[in-house]
């Protein structure tokens, strides 16, 4: 993305460093920041909920949770575009109209495929609401020390949405039906709308270039038709039909990277990632999103169906972890500070390592302190990690190619929840399936309970079968995170270099 030019008016203001407005600006623009990472984990403790109300397969609860991901990081960088040319705070409201509507639809769904759809058009709107926050603060904050504040702000918002979701979520649920986790984006709308045309400056790009529409095309043929083919093979088994899906996505992902090399205005500037330092924040971006997307996901599931906990007492238990997320978000600098950038990438990853790790020890009856510390470890991992991810992104790259670089991490970020809920969710799904030890089980474990109710005294083998099961599938998404974080751990440790946490930019990318 191009490099945005301010208002006459904003430049005059910015000339003397950062306001008092720009900075309750900020607050405006953290707002679509935490509605949007909330709404990824709002629904990880209303799944259960839903289940019994809507009745959704296997392959249907996955898309409910994460068609709004897939959507999103598909779109992010296309809709950065867009806001180049008629402008991002323009773009910012116009979306947040989208997604306040389609919530409103989702919250009274009479089926899963309304929901679907419902959850679609919501990912259509977020993606307007969050490239341009990063590239905004780039330009509302031209000093580079109040810059990093503010991105700091920024990542504690994205981070702290993610983990404070469920904890929201399962609030709102132990008083009111599943529907209210979507409604609940309404008010937060409502001040975006009165704020933000007050608070928020306008920019738009000096000069435009033509839109990607072929890449766009061709991200979106590889991205869904691939993810389709995971979710059904691994709740229904691989068919020559489905197989052939997951082929032509893999194929026209590969026509994605081709194209985007020879087009003259790249929706994905791959030149990026000729920046090592780059190219590993990304990947911790993509990989750390992933494995908390699969936890939280998981985990909900387990406290509710598996351990029997309500939702409210579920949600609590989820408080110490989003507790942990957003503190060490804020507190990352310091971090840094005091063991340097490469240490506190490796560390922070470790951490998150040996959180799913603790993921192993939980069964159908462990004590619960198991999970708050486990959880509790990975989210100080995760904190620290998504906020040094922004630092670096930023830092990483001259200033006139933060707006690309930007959006880049966001979709790594996005790309990374939805991956985490279809990867990760379908490969315990799958072992669930495996393990059924001769039972007939549903497509899943809540389905297969109201059948076990239903069978009266006769269902307790059945319903302590899928539980067993479950606890199986999870333990095995566990320990792939487990395997995937130690990996990039590794690989962290030969390709980050130490440089000043003072947001100085002194790396370059080459063409």
């Amino acid at each position: 993305m191009s490099t945005l030019t301010p208002s006459s008016d904003q430049r005059s203001e910015n000339s003397s460093g950062a306001d008092r407005r720009m900075w309750w600006g900020l607050a405006v623009l953290t707002l679509p920041v935490l509605l949007v990472s909330m709404d990824f984990s709002v629904l990880y403790l209303a799944i259960p909920a839903i289940t019994d109300a809507l009745a959704p397969s296997a392959a249907q609860q996955l898309w409910i949770l994460d068609i709004y991901g897939f959507l999103i990081a598909g779109l992010l960088i296309t809709m950065g575009n867009v806001g180049d040319r008629v402008g991002r705070r323009r773009i910012l409201l116009a979306g947040a109209a989208l997604f306040g509507i389609a919530s409103v639809i989702a919250a009274f769904a009479p089926n899963a495929a309304i929901l679907i759809a419902a959850r679609a058009l919501m990912g259509v709107g977020g993606a307007t609401l969050m490239p341009s926050s990063l590239s905004l603060i780039a330009n509302m904050f031209p000093d580079a020390r109040d810059r990093a504040k503010a991105i700091g702000v920024w990542t504690a918002a994205f981070a702290g949405g993610s983990a404070l979701g469920p904890v929201i979520g399962g609030v709102l649920l132990h008083h009111f039906w599943w529907g209210v986790v979507f409604l609940i984006n309404v008010p937060v709308l409502a001040v975006l709308f009165i704020a933000g045309p007050r608070l928020v400056p306008e920019y738009r790009a000096p000069n435009t270039s033509r839109f990607d529409v072929v890449g766009v095309v061709l991200s979106m043929a590889g991205i869904l038709p691939l993810v389709y083919a995971v979710k059904t093979m691994a709740s229904e088994g691989v068919t020559g039909s489905v197989a052939a899906i997951g082929v032509f996505g893999v194929v026209m992902l590969a026509a994605f990277l081709a194209h985007q090399r020879r087009a003259t205005a790249p929706l994905l500037d791959l030149a990026l990632f000729r920046n090592p330092q780059f190219s590993a924040a990304v990947t911790v971006a993509l990989v750390g999103m992933m494995a908390l997307g699969g936890m939280s996901y998981l985990t909900g599931v387990y406290l509710q169906s598996v351990r029997g906990f309500d939702v409210l007492s579920a949600a609590l238990a989820g408080l110490p972890m989003a507790i942990a997320v957003a503190a060490f978000s804020i507190g990352a600098s310091r971090v840094v500070g005091a063991i340097g950038l490469r240490a506190s990438f490796v560390g922070s990853v470790l951490l998150a390592a040996v959180g799913n790790l603790g993921l192993l020890a939980l069964t159908t009856s462990s004590p619960l302190w198991v999970y708050l510390v486990f959880t509790s470890i990975a989210g100080i991992g995760y904190g620290i990690q998504f906020s040094l991810v922004s630092d670096v992104v930023v830092g990483s790259v001259p200033v006139e190619r933060s707006g690309a670089a930007s959006g880049i991490s966001e979709t790594s970020f996005e790309l990374g929840t939805a991956l985490g809920l279809a990867l990760l969710g379908s490969l315990a799904t799958l072992v669930f399936r495996e393990s059924n030890g001769g039972w007939t089980f549903g497509d899943t474990l809540g389905e297969t309970l109201h059948r076990a109710l239903e069978m009266g005294d006769g269902g307790t083998g059945l319903a302590d079968a899928a539980r067993t099961a479950f606890v199986d599938g999870m333990h095995a998404a566990s320990l792939a995170a487990v395997i995937t974080l130690a990996v990039l751990a590794v690989v962290l440790t030969f390709v980050m270099r130490d440089r000043p946490a003072d947001g100085v930019r002194h790396q370059d990318v080459h063409h």
